[in-house]
């Protein structure tokens, strides 16, 4: 008995595993759709961007030799001719010594050169000596004028280079970096200070590369580039005109920095270098464009896709658009679609193509949701 109702059971088991149960039919799909139709958008770029002076000089002692004081520190305002380092003076000033008793040794030599050639000129006005011999005295009283003066020169610039050990400042302004303290030893023009001069003020952004010509156009226009410093605590938006593009993009993050310039900072403005501040550029306004929400948008190898339904089938089909920028949560779409097509604009990542589907029904609405209508927004690209 227990034989039979083994091979029973095996029977069983056999003809379960050879029958199949049949698919389950896909389910259609309920989406939530927008009609599309043509609008304007108002598109604004905005960068973050930071205050930087116009002319930030790398200041550095013009001799080499021992920093023995540092007068100033990061923060501190100079005015010109302001004493900012100094460096150990002893070798320096031993060779200005060298050098101006070289020039007395030579303005000595001058002296007996020269009455020797006066004593040699009345000789021969007398007839004891002969032309010649007078014109090698005239000849040795030129090689003595010439090593005075050469030996003036010297002097001179052993002057120099010991003056050259006091580093002062050139310009007014702010020190906004030091790279030398007391006891180092430094070359000759290497940096010790870096001193931004007062005077003009630039807002230095960053722009991708595929905006650069967009902004290049846009800001020669006046009255598109605006500033607005996030320190200042007035939220006022100020005018800034366009002053550089570098040429070559920076090789880690690919993009080009820009300068815009923001003038002469006014008193008690309380603009800062290193300030962050906000750069908008007004782009003129776009007509027939489409706003979507961001979530009726996916990537589909490499390009920005949006699911379309075909009303007479009720399936959906994917189709490429062109995004031109976003406002909030919704993106500025400026070409692949075209008015009265049906947008799905939830649910895009769980379809796939020539899926059957159905519209939404909300309680108030109809089943292809509301139709975009023209408006004019501002749109922020970033």
């Amino acid at each position: 008995m227990a034989i039979r109702l083994s091979i029973a059971l095996g029977v069983v088991a056999v003809l379960a595993a050879c029958s199949r149960a049949a698919p389950s039919p896909e389910p259609v799909r309920a989406v939530r759709t927008l009609t599309v139709s043509a609008q304007t958008a108002a598109a604004t770029f905005e960068y973050a961007g930071e205050v930087r002076p116009r002319v930030e000089s790398k200041l550095g002692f013009r001799v080499g030799g021992k920093v023995v004081q540092r007068l100033v520190e990061v923060g501190d305002a100079v005015r010109p001719g302001q004493l900012l380092a100094q460096l150990d003076p002893q070798d320096l000033r031993l060779g200005q010594q060298a050098a101006v008793a070289a020039t007395m040794a030579a303005q000595a030599t001058y002296d007996q050169v020269a009455s020797d050639y006066q004593r040699y000129k009345e000789l021969r006005d007398q007839g004891f000596i002969s032309s010649a011999d007078l014109e090698r005295r005239e000849m040795s009283l030129k090689t003595a004028r010439a090593q005075l003066e050469q030996a003036k020169a010297q002097s001179d610039v052993q002057r120099n280079q010991a003056a050259y050990a006091a580093l002062v400042a050139d310009a007014s302004g702010i020190v906004t970096g030091v790279d030398a303290e007391p006891g180092m030893v430094v070359a000759s023009g290497a940096p010790v200070l870096r001193l931004a001069h007062d005077g003009p003020r630039d807002v230095v952004f960053s722009v991708p590369e595929d905006k650069v010509e967009t902004v290049r156009a846009v800001a020669a226009q006046p009255g598109r580039l605006k500033v607005r410093l996030w320190g200042d605590g007035s939220g006022q938006v100020r005018d800034a005109v366009l002053r550089e593009i570098s040429a070559a993009a920076d090789p880690m993050t690919r993009t080009f920095t820009v300068k815009a310039d923001l003038g002469e900072a006014p008193p008690g403005s309380g603009w800062r270098m290193g300030q962050t501040a906000t750069v908008m550029l007004d782009l003129p306004q776009v007509h027939g464009v489409t706003k979507l929400p961001l979530a009726a948008l996916r990537e589909e190898q490499g390009r920005t896709v949006v699911w379309l339904v075909d009303r007479p089938s009720m399936t959906v089909r994917a189709q490429p658009v062109q995004i031109a920028g976003a406002d909030g949560n919704e993106a500025i779409v400026s070409s692949g679609l075209a008015p009265g097509q049906i947008v799905v604009t939830a649910g895009v990542h769980v379809l796939a193509p020539g899926q059957k589907v159905k519209f939404y029904v909300e309680p108030d609405k109809g089943p292809l949701g509301t139709p975009a209508t023209p408006v004019a927004m501002p749109v922020v690209s970033r």
